[in-house]
């Protein structure tokens, strides 16, 4: 009977000490972090869009407040001004309007707003994870509305969907 105990005592010991080395931190956005991950870091995100295309000098700022906002109230990790456990760099690469839509006299029914990123994601504790990818999204308008009017809600919208995206490639692993 002593024997038994012993066993039963041994074996849960073991099987404490088993599940206690195999980690993994989750969360309610569906994000799987390491529990090494502590910090993260995210740099400017410079507006490098070619010359002759629309422009928001304000972009690179609205983008990384953006992701930022979208890590820290998705996680519990710690921002710090550079060199974190993980840390995203990059630039807006794309930002334009172009017709889609043609109606039958020649112009366009719709305008088609496209915002790309291009993002270098580095995992110092887990460089497996490591991404350097390129990620686009775009939001259609009736081409009836000027683009001045409803160009703040097409980057809210834009942004959202790619922090999002960004957010999943990083730590959802999709």
């Amino acid at each position: 009977m002593i024997r038994a105990i012993k066993n039963i005592i041994l074996v849960t010991l073991f099987l404490i000490e088993l599940t206690s080395a195999c980690k993994v931190s989750y969360s309610f956005s569906g994000a799987s972090i390491s529990p090494d991950v502590k910090t993260v870091s995210v740099d400017f995100f410079q507006n490098r869009v070619q010359r002759g295309s629309t422009v928001n000098p304000a972009m690179g700022q609205i983008f990384t407040e953006a992701l930022k906002d979208r890590i820290i109230s998705q996680t519990n990790l710690q921002m710090v001004e550079s060199g974190g456990d993980v840390e995203f760099s990059g630039e807006i690469t794309g930002y334009k309007v172009a017709p889609v839509a043609i109606t039958g006299n020649e112009t366009a029914g719709l305008n088609r707003f496209t915002i790309t990123v291009h993002v270098k994601f580095t995992n110092n504790v887990d460089p497996d994870q490591d991404f350097d990818s390129s990620f686009s999204r775009y939001e259609d308008y009736p081409s009836t509305k000027d683009f001045n009017a409803v160009e703040s809600d097409l980057i809210k919208k834009n942004v959202q969907n790619l922090t999002e995206d960004i957010f999943n490639k990083a730590f959802v692993n999709w």
